[in-house]
Order: structure tokens, then C-alpha cells, then sequence
């Protein structure tokens, strides 16, 4: 399937009319709308609930819980889209309420790309217990065998005898028939599905686009304060006095304390809040507010020292090694080619639109209630209670929409900081970060220094992988199984090689090594982690062998993948790879960008990357023009992915390739944090520059591979092999290498 953005004027209207047609049998449900005054549909004594996420009431209409938390992914679209295929509910009378934490959904985390095949499989089987009820109480209304009768958009139809009753009709005797094994349910063909592979708006659209209270910076509670929350400039400091008394005496200002904090960088952490009656005067308290603070070790951070001690580091005995195949140091030496590269990318923030911000309230019988915007809401339970030593029944977390996680809200720093100001003041309050807040006091990506060497043989295949990574660290308390606890270093999530990164098993003669620095800043999951970078720097130095060996990149990159089915995994994440759906991916995406049929002008090239994530098989084409002066012009980006046999919503399948690829060419370009005395230089988006409308590429091409495996998440397998395809293109287009990120770094400029 393919899809062409050309007009982004055209293709904002017709995503307007989407929204508009799906507010039909759409409604806010969930946290929002309680906290508005409008609560979500009771269910009456007659309706249909066969099971915790579908019911039916006696007009036909099916409301089905989404238990996901939805970040902008699409996920309360397309999750309740499968139980209403297997229901065969028309899906214009269908409610989708977004599920709060409930132990009754199981797992509700949204990261990894894991809510559509975590789900997949059961929702299929939800609904068709579902139909299959509603089909036996026809049946006996009918006196006629289930067998004879079938079901069509919310109707039961007996064809022999012309028949047909809607769902409503049978609910109430639906309600009293027992409910068959999930495991024992006949599921559809996939040949007879009429919603699923179609293009289904999202149901919170019309929403989104009116400006509706659905995000969690929108919650209202009766007598509700307002607290803003200061840290230390400096990662992982903490305060030691601040002038308390001339803030109380500030107009609105309700309260202003010092809060300890925990040792867990990714916990609570030390602080001064101020509360009050609007956000506003929090806000203009904070400005007046003066702080000695305890810097810390944290105060002796900065990248140029980072800088310097990696290079130190890669020339030292004593790293990890991760991986060891072969001889390296001979391979290296006996090959017609060598190539050796030093590749680096700074920290950056997650930068999501809607700044963290969550609305506590601890009540006086000793429980909590929290809404939070929060892509992990068992982790953030878990967090509060361990934090404030309250059991985690006591904790009620209403999921709201987030405006943007790409792995920030997996953290749950945020709801602690809320927890922490309302236990103090006795009152519901909703903590808002400044974008400031947000973007020095995130949990970063962390950024890496890769040492490489390389070696290609007189017959130009690879002959020899060496790199040493020099990554970050945190000193961690860890508690062993026999009681005892000791501090380990701990690399940032995404900041650990392991062996089984392409091309670690497909090299004969392979070294991977890695190396620590210790540091104070606190480093979180970031889009497809650890994916986002390392398939930057291996294809770009892949692509640096090829041009070394004189072959073409593609054909390259063929023969390493060589021609066994199934490389098994090894190390640490254990994953097989599946070579022949990525031999397929990446001659699909050779075939359909028609490479190596045209022939470019100087200035202009085309480069090619591919990398399997999060279940994902995905290999992409950049097309690229760079002016003489070095302004560069992404002309066209091929996207090719295999995951799996089923498209759920084809719409928002787009939305999240096209995204993924806008998505990677802004991170590619211009976002990079500087770190200076323990302090995050860049404040907000004035000093971290985000990719705007005229610089995103002119054509998306979009294409999906059906195959016969499991169904996967698409969230984050096609953002990393963006970067490098676009680096080797820019090599193409003017032979300069790009080998430290952002690309806003580089003089592309030519002659």
C-alpha cells in the first residue's frame, strides 16, 4: 500500500472531515469527563457486558473500553477497531471510553511498540465471544440451530427464513447466557474483515481539533490549587534554604515549601514547591523566588569534558566487551580496505508538546487519586506508593490523553512531585511544568561516542567490525537475592550495546566493546531506544565500507545479510532475526524508489539504510539535494515495513510512518543539549530547534509488506533507519561524511 504526501494544505482538510465524521457515536469519556461533571454511560440492568471491555446497551450501541494510554500513537482508535471487527458492530455505533489503571484490563503501559501485539490476538477473541453470545440468543429466540445464523454490522440474521434482529433486541436475554471460553470462540477469516486495513479517523479527533478537555493539563477538580515545582540547575542537586516567607506573602500564593526528595534520580526529587490559586500566580511567585542550592557532583558535568574523557576512555585496556567473534586484529590487518570513523550524538530532550504536569489529591481517609497524562500508570501506582508507603489499592490513576510521550511519560517522576505537593497541602492540585522545566530536568536520551574500525576483503565483503562504545551511566543501589544491596553502574535505557546489534552476528571477525562515564543525569527511554542511534552509526559506517570496497550500498548490504532464514539471538535482548523479511524489506524498497535507475546531478544523492526494532523489519530510501552552499533539501523519503499479516487501522498505520519519518529527519537536523557546570544549557524551543512545515520532506512514500507473522507495533521501528538514509544520501549528493550529531553541525557546503 502506498500513500504520497504532496499537499499538506490538502491533507490537513481531508484529516478535519475525518474528525468531523467520527464524532458521531464518539463522546469524552474517562478521567476528563468526571472531572468535568459528565459521567461516562452507567450500565442499566439490561445491558449486555459479557466482559470488561464491551457493552452493549439495549439501543444497539456498543461501548468498548481502550485500556492503552493513548499518546498520539492512535492506540484508542485502533485497538477498540479489533473487538468491534470480531463483534461486526457497525463502527459508527460504537463509544470507546478510555479505561482507567484497573487490575481487571491487565497490562496497560504504552511503549515499546507492544500495545497492538500484546493485544491483538485476545481483542480479536473479546469480540467474537462477544458476537458469539449474541448469536445464541438468537438462535433461541428463533428456535433455530447458532450454526444457521450470522451476523452483519450489529444484526443477527437467520438467512433461511429472512430473519434479523439487532443486537439491542438481544441484549436482556444475551445478559442471562453463559458466556463461552475465549480459547473456544471462532474467530473470522481475516479475508471476510470489513474495519480492519480500512482508514478509520481517530475518535478523539473532532476533540483534539475543537480544543475539548481531554489532555491532562485540562483536568478541573472542585477547589482545586495550583503548585509549580523548582529544582536545582544543576542535575541532581538539591536546595538547602530559599526565601519561603516572602513567597507565602505573594498575592494567590497558597503555600511554599522545600520537599527532600528520594536518592532515585528517576523518582522524586528534591525541590521547592509553591502552591496557589491559578497557575498564573504560581508562576509570578516562582520568578521572585531565591534558592541556595547543594550542587552536587552533578556541578563538574559538562559535554566538552564528556568529550574529552570518551576519547581518553577509547584508548584505554578494560571495557566490557560485549561481543567476540573471530580475530579482529588480524582480519584488520589482512584487509585491501580499512576504514576507521569516531561517530557521536549529544544528549536530547523528548521535547513532547504537552509539558508534564499531573492533578493529585491525597484525601483525608489516607487514599490517592491521581490523573496524569502517563504512558506507564502501573509503574507510576507503583512509584507513589513506595514513595509515601501507602498500599497500591489506596491509589486511584485516571489515564488521561497525553499530548506526546515518545517514552518520557514512562517515567513517573512527575506524579510523585504532584503526590508529594498535595500530601503537604491537603488539597486536590494540579502540577504543571514550565517547557523550561520540561526540557532541563527530562529524563535525556543519552548520548554515545562509537570508536570503529572496519575492514573489507579483496573481494569487498566485510571482513572485520570493531567498536568501542563509550556510553553514560548512573550509580544505582541494587539489592541482590540474598538481601545484601550494593551501587552499581547502570547505562541510560537505550546506552547498553548489545552483541546482537546488525551487524554483530553477521560478522566473522567482530569486537564490540563498551565502556562507562559516570554521571548525575537522569536518563530515560526515547523513541525506540538505543535503535534511535545505533542503526545511525552502523549504516552510516556500513554505507563508509561499501563506498571503501567499491560496491553498491544496497548490494552491500544484501550479501552481509547473507542467505540463512533465522539468525538466532545471543546476547542480552536474545532476539531472532529474521533475515529473509529483511533481504524483502530492503529489495522492496530498492524496487519501489527505483534504485540505481536514475542518475543524479552532482548536488543531488540518494542513500539507503535499514534496521530491525521493536518487531519491526523496515528499510528506507533517502532522496536528497544539497546546495552548493549546504542548505539541504530532503526531496523524497521510500518507507518499506513488514509487520505482519494485518494492517489495523491503515490510517493511522500512515500517520505513524509519516510521523516516524518527519519525526526522525527533526532529530536528525537540529536538537542537541548542551551540558555546562552540571546544567542543561538550552531552556526551550527558541535554543532547541524542532523541524518546521517547508523542511519536511516533499514525498513520503509509504509501503507495507503483507506477510504471514504475528501483527506488530509501528510506533518506533520506522524512525531509526531515517537518519542514516539520509546521511548516506548527503555522501552521495556532496562526499562529505556526517559523523556527529546534529546534523545543523555539519558544513555540507560543496564545489
Amino acid at each position: 500500500m502506498t500513500r504520497i504526501i504532496e499537499s499538506r494544505r490538502r491533507f490537513l482538510r481531508q484529516s478535519a472531515a475525518g474528525g468531523v465524521s467520527l464524532l458521531l457515536g464518539m463522546h469524552a469519556g474517562g478521567a476528563i469527563a468526571a472531572a468535568a461533571g459528565t459521567d461516562t454511560p452507567a450500565q442499566s440492568s439490561g445491558d449486555f457486558a459479557p466482559n470488561a471491555f464491551i457493552r452493549i446497551g439495549q439501543d444497539g450501541r456498543a461501548t468498548l473500553i481502550s485500556k492503552q494510554p493513548e499518546i498520539g500513537q492512535g492506540i484508542k482508535t485502533s485497538l477498540p477497531m479489533i473487538i468491534a471487527e470480531e463483534l461486526d458492530v457497525d463502527w459508527q455505533d460504537v463509544r470507546v471510553v478510555q479505561g482507567d489503571l484497573n487490575p481487571v484490563y491487565g497490562s496497560q503501559g504504552a511503549g515499546g511498540s507492544t500495545s497492538t501485539p500484546t493485544n491483538y490476538d485476545n481483542f480479536h477473541k473479546l469480540g467474537a465471544t462477544a458476537r458469539a453470545v449474541l448469536v445464541q440468543a438468537a438462535s433461541q429466540a428463533w428456535n433455530v440451530p447458532a450454526s444457521e445464523c450470522t451476523t452483519d454490522k450489529g444484526s443477527v440474521e437467520h438467512k433461511a427464513s429472512n430473519r434479523k434482529l439487532g443486537y439491542g433486541a438481544l441484549v436482556k436475554v444475551a445478559a442471562t447466557l453463559p458466556v463461552p471460553d475465549i480459547k473456544t470462540v471462532a474467530l473470522k477469516d481475516p479475508s471476510a474483515y470489513r474495519l480492519l486495513g480500512t482508514r478509520i479517523g481517530g475518535v478523539d479527533n473532532a476533540q483534539v481539533v475543537s480544543g475539548k478537555p481531554l489532555f491532562g493539563i485540562d483536568v478541573k477538580l472542585p477547589g482545586m490549587l495550583y503548585a509549580t515545582y523548582v529544582k536545582c540547575p544543576t542535575l541532581g542537586g538539591r536546595p538547602v534554604k530559599a526565601n519561603l516567607a516572602a513567597i507565602k506573602a505573594m498575592p494567590g500564593v497558597k503555600d511554599a515549601f522545600l520537599v527532600e526528595g528520594t536518592a532515585n534520580l528517576n523518582g522524586l526529587r528534591p525541590g521547592v514547591a509553591i502552591v496557589a490559586n491559578s497557575t498564573w500566580n504560581a508562576l509570578r511567585a516562582r520568578r521572585k523566588l531565591q534558592v541556595e542550592w547543594d550542587e552536587g557532583e552533578g556541578a563538574n558535568h559538562s559535554w566538552a569534558g564528556f568529550t574529552a574523557q570518551a576519547q581518553a576512555l577509547s584508548k584505554q585496556p578494560g571495557a566490557a566487551v560485549m561481543r567476540k567473534d573471530g580475530d579482529v586484529a588480524a582480519a584488520l590487518a589482512g584487509a585491501a580496505h580499512t576504514v576507521e570513523a569516531t561517530y557521536s550524538y549529544p544528549f536530547i530532550s523528548h521535547a513532547s508538546m504537552e509539558p508534564q504536569n499531573c492533578t493529585a489529591w491525597f484525601k483525608p481517609d489516607g487514599t490517592l487519586e491521581l490523573w496524569a497524562p502517563t504512558q506507564n500508570p502501573g509503574a507510576g501506582q507503583a512509584l507513589a506508593a513506595s514513595t509515601f508507603n501507602i498500599p497500591k489499592e489506596n491509589i486511584t490513576l485516571h489515564i488521561t490523553r497525553s499530548g506526546g510521550g515518545f517514552g518520557r511519560r514512562l517515567s513517573s517522576d512527575f506524579i510523585v512531585d504532584a503526590a508529594a505537593i498535595a500530601q503537604k497541602v491537603k488539597a486536590p492540585v494540579k502540577l504543571t511544568w514550565t517547557r523550561e522545566d520540561d526540557m532541563q530536568h527530562d529524563h535525556f536520551r543519552a548520548g554515545g561516542f562509537h570508536f570503529l574500525r572496519g575492514g573489507v576483503d579483496a573481494q569487498g565483503k566485510l571482513s572485520a567490525w570493531h567498536n568501542h562504545f563509550v556510553t553514560f551511566a548512573n550509580l544505582v543501589e541494587r539489592k541482590e537475592s540474598d538481601g545484601t544491596s550494593g551501587s552499581v553502574l547502570q547505562p541510560g535505557s537505550g546506552g547498553s550495546l548489545s552483541g546482537d546489534e546488525f551487524p554483530g552476528r553477521w560478522a566473522a571477525n567482530c569486537l564490540l566493546e563498551q565502556t562507562p562515564i559516570e554521571c548525575r543525569i537522569p536518563m530515560g527511554p526515547w523513541r525506540a531506544p538505543g535503535s534511535n542511534v545505533f542503526a545511525w552509526v552502523f549504516h552510516s559506517f556500513i554505507d563508509e565500507l561499501a563506498h571503501a570496497a567499491g560496491r553498491d550500498p544496497v548490494e552491500f548490504r544484501l550479501e552481509m545479510l547473507g542467505d540463512k532464514d533465522i539468525v538466532p539471538g545471543t546476547g542480552e535482548r536474545g532476539q531472532s532475526y529474521n533475515v529473509g523479511r529483511m533481504r524483502n524489506v530492503l529489495k522492496a524498497v530498492a524496487e519501489k524508489s527505483g534504485w540505481g535507475q536514475r542518475k543524479f546531478a552532482r548536488g543531488q544523492g540518494a542513500g539507503v539504510a535499514f534496521h530491525f526494532s521493536h518487531r519491526g523489519y523496515v528499510a528506507e530510501v533517502a532522496e536528497v539535494t544539497v546546495s552548493k552552499e549546504g542548505k539541504l533539501t530532503v526531496d523524497r523519503v521510500v518507507v518499506v515495513t513488514d509487520i505482519g499479516a494485518q494492517i489495523v487501522n491503515l490510517s493511522g498505520a500512515e500517520n505513524q510512518v509519516e510521523g516516524s519519518v518527519i519525526d526522525g529527519l527533526s532529530t536528525l537536523m537540529g536538537p542537541a543539549l548542551d551540558i555546562d557546570k552540571g546544567r542543561i544549557v538550552q531552556s526551550n524551543f527558541h535554543e532547541y530547534p524542532l523541524l518546521r512545515m517547508p523542511d519536511t520532506p516533499s514525498r513520503i512514500e509509504t509501503h507495507f509488506l503483507k506477510t504471514d507473522y504475528p501483527v506488530t507495533g509501528l510506533g518506533e521501528p520506522v524512525f531509526p533507519p531515517l537518519a542514516p538514509a539520509v546521511c548516506n544520501a548527503i555522501f552521495a549528493a556532496t562526499g562529505k561524511r556526517v559523523r556527529e550529531l546534529p546534523l545543523s553541525k555539519a558544513d555540507l557546503s560543496w564545489s
